[in-house]
């Protein structure tokens, strides 16, 4: 059976990279009785897969991780049980049944949303229209080998103020990539404003491409009862 579960990243646990709570999550399952399946072969690792990796000092509201399962009690007992056996800063927040031929998480991330959070307080509406209104974005993005310059207008889906800060909806995967830090150095530059010293920013949630739609992975599977 295959299993995706949803969870939160706040306080401290911003400061764990993508391995270290890839292994935690490895113990959690252990300490929480949780009948994961084992790959076969000399070193036998559990079947599990993270949607997009979080970068250090970013928190979350919306993570995700599927499993495979032999067996499962109902989604509130596991959500229960591996709560307990978490830390603070760490909370599963949905445990979902996902269909047989499901494909994982990581293979299917198309978008995301993030909060720049304060943003609010230097930023208006009319900043982000003129920014927007702009027919390319270019940037120059670093790769590990080079840089080059992009046009990341195509992969801003959506940007406005919350009481919160600055909400984006933007590209997140394999095929096309955007780190919400590039989105805010443009627009701070292109607004010739200082860009913040210190930003924190919270992931909201990741969706995959159904029928050319960002479905939400928070409504793909079925809750068990």
């Amino acid at each position: 059976m295959k299993i995706r579960i949803k969870f939160s990243k706040q306080g401290h646990m911003k400061f764990i990279g993508h391995l270290d709570t890839m292994r935690y999550f490895q113990k959690v399952m252990r300490r929480a009785n949780v009948d994961i399946c084992y790959s076969e072969g000399f070193s036998p690792h559990q079947k599990m897969s993270f949607a997009a990796p979080l970068g250090v000092g970013i928190v979350s509201n919306g993570e995700y991780f599927d499993i495979e399962v032999n067996s499962t009690d109902s989604s509130n007992e596991m959500i229960k049980r591996i709560n307990e056996a978490n830390v603070e800063g760490i909370e599963v927040l949905k445990y979902k049944l996902l269909d047989d031929n499901a494909k994982n998480c990581m293979a299917i991330i198309a978008g995301a949303d993030y909060t720049a959070l304060g943003l609010n307080k230097l930023l208006t509406k009319d900043d982000l229209v003129v920014y927007l209104s702009q027919p390319e974005i270019v940037v120059l993005k670093k790769t590990k080998k080079s840089e080059k310059e992009i046009d990341i207008k195509p992969w801003i889906y959506g940007l406005k103020l919350t009481d919160e800060g600055l909400f984006m909806k933007v590209a997140q995967g394999s095929a096309s990539n955007l780190k919400p830090d590039l989105v805010i150095s443009s627009l701070f530059n292109y607004l010739q404003k200082d860009i913040p010293s210190l930003i924190t920013y919270q992931r909201e949630e990741m969706y995959c491409m159904v029928d050319d739609k960002l479905v939400s992975l928070d409504e793909i599977g079925e809750t068990i009862e």
